[in-house]
């Protein structure tokens, strides 16, 4: 076996054997199959895809390509979730712990930004002192004493989807879909959960912007998990406009914090309690989807879901005072309006250009050795359907940085499309679909 009979096989349509990918993924990890082969590989892939058999090994390959968490490892029915990407996407750090005040067991390894995707990582390292690099040890006896942690991707965890990813990157086969797959899925696996629920985005904000697309994403997840035996589903929801208010990471700690104490957005809420439900029904902690809503909006509101979130900081040494007093936050230098050019209804906010504008002021990565800004971002005050009259505010921008303020508002002005008529406009549906097994 060498990797010329590989690229020769894929190339030429067929369908790789387990000891072809493992042969392949092994090589890549130990440096004995140079990386001008692999990216001809990927290529090949590219073009003539893979089976749902070849992407099934392939995910479990890379999931064992280092350290892994075995469900055994963890205590409980440990749950994931993993979300492709959004603007204002700050469901984890509002879904996991309530889902650890719910009495799940939560063992996450989560990731930094680039593009216009939040990273959950840097929105948590906004917290003064908060530790998001734990060592493995560390991890699982967090997780054993206090049945949750939330950490970075260790550097001995799925060492080849970094590799691999690094290398799509530069050529051209990121937007391969057994390829996306077994990424996600194989960190997923190597996390060690036994239920994971997928939020694949849809809409102009989101990594696949059509529909089509995202629902052939999801319907891949769901199926590679299960045949690797995790209870999974996916939620298609929508990312055509950001969810919630906040952009930006301490932004979003805020808006975080506001939600698990029951006073969030509807929007940011309720896909907080869906995803959830799907959790607590794959691990049999409801009977039906209206008992696990039911029971994770009292825990919104009853303060339990802010105490779990209180003791993942403490945990993790960051500063718990934050929970009682945001202002302890990194907080820009100045705040800047924009606002609305005519009286009218909002018939449209592009996520994508809020996104851009997050990133313009320092929120995000272009490449992934940019530094981040924690502190700034846009909170956006009107969305489709509100009306607003002329010179009223539609968003601030939190900017620590002159130099790209001007570029910022144009993006955010951009963003907003208001209708003169004041004409009707509900926003798009937030639940797209649901996918399952």
């Amino acid at each position: 076996m060498n990797p010329v009979e590989l690229i020769r096989k894929k190339r030429d349509g067929g369908a790789l054997s387990r000891a072809e990918i493992e042969y392949w993924i092994d090589g890549i990890v130990d440096g004995t199959i140079p990386d001008y082969q692999t990216s001809a590989l990927l290529m090949a892939v590219y073009f003539r895809g893979m089976t749902e058999e070849e992407t099934v090994v392939l995910t479990d390959a890379m999931a064992h390509s280092g350290s892994v968490f075995s469900p055994d490892d963890l205590p409980g029915f440990a749950v994931d979730k993993h979300s492709t990407g959004g603007v204002g996407d700050t469901t984890t750090l509002v879904l996991l712990p309530l889902l650890a005040a719910a009495g799940l067991t939560i063992a996450k390894l989560s990731g930094r930004a680039l593009g216009h995707t939040g990273g959950t990582i840097d929105k948590l390292e906004s917290i003064p002192g908060f530790c998001a690099r734990l060592s493995k040890s560390r991890f699982l006896d967090q997780v054993r004493r206090h049945g949750f942690a939330l950490a970075d991707h260790t550097d001995d965890m799925v060492p080849a989807d970094r590799i691999l990813y690094e290398l799509r990157d530069v050529t051209s086969t990121v937007d391969s879909l057994p390829l996306i797959v077994a990424s996600i899925m194989s960190k997923k696996i190597a996390g060690g959960a036994r239920g994971i629920v997928i939020d694949v985005k849809t809409g102009a904000g989101a990594f696949l912007p059509e529909l089509e697309d995202s629902r052939r994403l999801a319907r891949s997840l769901v199926a590679i998990g299960t045949s690797l035996d995790r209870r999974i589903s996916a939620l298609i929801t929508d990312m055509s406009q950001p969810l919630g208010r906040a952009v930006g990471n301490a932004l979003e700690v805020v808006e975080a914090i506001e939600t698990l104490r029951g006073e969030g957005p509807a929007d940011l809420t309720d896909l907080c309690c869906e995803l959830g439900a799907e959790l607590l029904l794959s691990a049999e902690a409801a009977a039906a989807r209206d008992e696990a809503l039911a029971h994770l909006r009292r825990l919104l509101s009853d303060g339990s879901a802010l105490d779990a979130f209180r003791r993942l900081i403490e945990c993790q040494d960051g500063e718990p005072a934050v929970v009682d007093d945001p202002s302890l936050l990194p907080r820009a230098l100045r705040v800047v309006e924009i606002d609305a050019p005519a009286s009218g209804t909002v018939a449209r906010l592009d996520a994508l250009s809020i996104g851009r504008a997050a990133n313009a002021l320092g929120a995000g990565r272009t490449t992934k050795d940019d530094t981040i800004d924690p502190a700034v971002g846009v909170e956006i005050l009107q969305k489709v359907g509100d009306q607003v009259d002329a010179g009223a505010p539609l968003a601030r921008l939190h900017a620590n940085r002159e130099t790209n303020l001007p570029e910022a508002s144009e993006l955010v002005r951009s963003a907003y499309t208001i209708d003169p008529n004041g004409g009707a406009h509900e926003p798009p549906p937030l639940i797209v679909e649901r996918i399952g097994p």
